[in-house]
């Protein structure tokens, strides 16, 4: 039998290994953002065309390379970081394995332009695939340069599998978020297709943060501190009230890394439990500083997951940390047992006998009397005026005595009622609804058929109804909308924003008017007439994070989620009181949409108990 093992190719080689490394543009973001900061950079400047799939490029102005290693760094595993593998129990950089500008030169045109401080010229080299094109010396500053063009441009299969450029542009703003919260030592900007993302200046942990997020950040985060002999804690948390639909504003950094940890969020989930809304998460940017030699950073391709000595009492500290936080700044219930110097008497009043106050009393006052004395001594010890106040009689002119002595003339009076709901679909009487419907539990609507009772779900019917009308005014005609006296601004981030630019048309046709969207901030002037404005800062905070959820592309699937989420939000909730009109009117709706039985989220809208079924209940 002839033998079949053989090596791969240098080429093949280093393309399979650059699919555990290089997933997507923002893994290119990413492992380059990494070696600025190890080469010790003050200012970092990222360009992104086309969501990264036809240009990234970043220039630092750190130590720079010589003209050896720029030629080197293109090798796989050359590094300056580790000479032996007890070194990687000790790193204190971002990479060290040498496989990032290896495995991105394979499947991209790279050029990069390097120099150091001492040299008074650079060098410059262009590789495609893997392959040196050209290496020659250049003029440039003192610090890299590096161009990442076309990216997997030898391996399309990989790239058909690159989504929009909204999409992808969403996991470079990501990847960009993670490292620039990491470091705020460092200027970073970002620009897309020309346009100016992200500035950030030179700043500190709660600057950063507030820069990135949006100046109404501030406001929401409150500080944690615990040091011991451990790990070192200290960033911020999001205030209960605060906490969003998603887990977009969810950040752990250890030694300045980045990481995913489910075992370390669930001891800030644990840490929030009873104060917290059902579905809401915290937002928090917490950072550990722990001995190197007590976590392995090398258990993962993407270096975002590690191995932690004593996760258990870690998990504790982290917990107990922000719990005291949250009771230290008032934000959770506490018992306090500490006495309140306030309250103490004063030293001069502690000899002095206590005088009850005198009350005085007018024996004379009557309030029903017309001819009462001007001016006579209230209890409080002033003299009042009640002079001219019309007898208590006229109150009552107008209504007569029938022949049992009862008042009449009440006739005419309406009571308010204790719960008063307006009407969904308009100003529509009763009587002419009709009265074959009745509400259970202010839950379900039940009504008859034929063959029996019918028994909907208001909140899942009312969805449908919506979900069919937000797809109709999106895809055919536009909604009605009603304009605001007093306009809207609701603050978002810059990831938000740029979401909510992509889906600004269709949101326009169904109610909304949106008369200027900022970098971190949306002025709204009309909005759909089934909500109220103080609903909208929800609903669209929902819509936001339904949306980056699913993670849709252009077409017909973010219009399907933008209709779902918008008539989630919308729709009537189980608790609310309906009118027989509102009942009737969602009944007759739900019959006329093309689909009755499921709800936009393909859960049963209704259930019918016929005449059998319930014969059978009193056999």
């Amino acid at each position: 039998m002839t033998d079949v093992i053989h090596l791969l190719p240098d080429h093949v080689a280093n393309q399979i290994a650059a699919g555990e490394v290089v997933q997507r543009p923002a893994s290119v973001i990413k492992e380059l953002l990494e070696n600025a900061i190890d080469a010790g950079s003050t200012s970092i400047k990222i360009l992104v065309k086309e969501a990264g799939k036809t240009l990234v490029q970043v220039t630092d102005n750190g130590k720079g390379m010589s003209v050896t290693d720029a030629r080197l760094c293109f090798e796989r595993h050359a590094t300056s970081k580790i000479n032996s593998a007890e070194d990687l129990f000790s790193l204190k950089t971002k990479g060290f394995r040498g496989e990032a500008l290896a495995s991105i030169a394979a499947i991209a045109h790279v050029e990069l332009k390097t120099r150091q401080e001492d040299d008074e010229v650079g060098s410059c080299i262009r590789i495609e695939g893997s392959e040196v094109i050209s290496q020659e010396v250049c003029v440039t500053p003192v610090g890299t340069t590096i161009c990442v063009k076309n990216l997997f441009y030898n391996i399309p299969a990989r790239r058909n599998f690159l989504k929009s450029d909204t999409v992808e542009l969403r996991h470079i703003i990501d990847e960009f978020q993670r490292v620039a919260l990491a470091h705020p030592n460092i200027q970073f900007s970002l620009l897309h297709n020309g346009s100016e993302l992200f500035q950030l200046p030179e700043t500190n942990f709660r600057q950063r943060i507030v820069n990135i997020f949006g100046g109404k950040t501030n406001e929401k985060l409150v500080p944690v501190e615990e040091d011991t002999a451990i790990v070192k804690i200290h960033g911020f948390v999001g205030k209960p009230e605060f906490a969003k639909k998603g887990r977009g504003e969810q950040f752990f950094f250890v030694n300045d890394r980045f990481i995913k940890s489910p075992y370390l969020n669930h001891a800030v989930t644990a840490a929030f439990e009873g104060l917290l809304k059902d579905k809401a998460y915290p937002s928090y940017f917490l950072y550990l500083d722990v001995d190197p030699k007590s976590i392995d950073i090398n258990i993962h391709p993407t270096k975002t997951e590690i191995k932690f000595d004593d996760e258990h009492t870690l998990y504790t500290i982290l917990r107990s940390s922000i719990k005291h936080s949250l009771g230290q700044f008032n934000v959770a219930p506490v018992l306090d047992f500490d006495r309140d110097d306030t309250l103490d008497t004063p030293y001069e009043y502690s000899q002095k006998d206590v005088t009850p106050p005198k009350v005085e009393v007018d024996p004379n006052f009557n309030p029903f009397q017309n001819d009462r004395p001007t001016g006579h001594k209230s209890s409080s010890g002033y003299r009042r005026d009640r002079s001219g106040g019309g007898s208590w009689e006229s109150l009552y002119n107008g209504l007569g005595r029938d022949n049992n002595g009862t008042v009449s003339g009440f006739d005419q009076v309406e009571f308010e009622s204790d719960e008063v709901t307006g009407n969904l679909f308009g100003n529509i009487d009763d009587k002419e609804a009709g009265s074959t419907t009745f509400q259970l539990n202010k839950k379900y609507i039940v009504t008859t058929v034929k063959s029996g009772i019918l028994v909907i779900d208001q909140q899942r019917a009312h969805m449908r109804i919506l979900y069919e009308e937000m797809l109709k005014n999106i895809t055919v005609t536009s909604a009605v909308s009603q304009q605001l006296l007093f306009p809207l601004e609701l603050q978002f981030s810059v990831n938000e924003m740029e979401l909510l630019k992509e889906i600004k048309d269709s949101l326009e046709q169904t109610g909304f008017i949106f008369s200027e969207l900022r970098k971190d901030s949306v002025e709204i002037t009309g909005i759909p007439t089934l909500i109220s404005s103080s609903e909208v800062a929800i609903l669209l905070e929902q819509l936001l994070s339904d949306l980056e959820n699913e993670v849709p592309g252009t077409g017909f699937s973010q219009v399907d989620t933008l209709s779902k989420s918008l008539a989630k939000g919308m729709a009537v909730k189980s608790g609310t009181v309906l009118n027989s009109a509102d009942q009737q009117n969602i009944v007759n709706s739900l019959f006329a949409c093309k689909e009755t039985s499921l709800s936009p989220y393909n859960k049963p809208i209704f259930i019918t108990l016929t005449v059998d079924e319930l014969d059978k209940k009193f056999m």
